[in-house]
């Protein structure tokens, strides 16, 4: 009787440990593919900047928005080939954040290090190739550790003055399939 109860103990202390570990592993995912459906619409907005309205004390896209910021998404889906994702200076705090599909911040540009006239990044998996004249007009190339994720691109824009000048820059910037020319 004791030695049932103790394996009956021991294996429901696995079966609990190795359930724990596959949630926590499985949760970035599902939390990311979430916000993926959110934002692209359902994958019908992918490769394509969305621009988020001025945010007030009512918008929650996305989770504790800055009513300061102006706020860019991009779903991205390289499974067709490499993205070519373009950003306008800004004179101010921004920055350019790539997330992979579990979560990861696995790359950031920001105003310290943008250049004075915009950059360019291209985003490939890793067996992707690229062309010479890519690469050059690139400013990094950066290789995503999956096929889909998010880029996020945030601008100070305090006052509606300022809004009004991160629209007339982020209308200008690119999101798009390499192979959509």
């Amino acid at each position: 009787m004791k030695k049932a109860w103790i394996i009956w103990l021991a294996s429901t202390l696995l079966l609990a440990a190795a359930l724990h570990v596959a949630f926590m592993f499985a949760y970035p995912y599902i939390l990311m593919n979430a916000a993926m459906d959110r934002l692209s619409a359902n994958g019908e907005r992918e490769n394509v900047w969305t621009h988020a309205p001025r945010m007030t004390e009512t918008a929650r896209l996305i989770v504790r928005p800055s009513p300061d910021l102006a706020y860019s998404s991009c779903v991205y889906d390289l499974s067709d080939g490499p993205v070519q994702i373009s950003v306008q200076p800004w004179g101010d705090y921004m920055s350019l954040s790539l997330f992979g599909a579990n979560t990861d911040n696995y790359f950031t540009l920001n105003d310290r290090r943008m250049p004075e006239s915009g950059a360019i990044v291209i985003l490939r998996t890793a067996d992707q190739a690229i062309t010479d004249e890519q690469r050059a007009a690139a400013f990094e190339v950066v290789d995503s550790p999956s096929a889909r994720g998010i880029a996020l691109v945030r601008r100070l824009a305090p006052s509606p003055e300022r809004f009004a000048e991160a629209e007339a820059a982020r209308v200008q910037e690119e999101c798009r399939a390499l192979n959509a020319e």
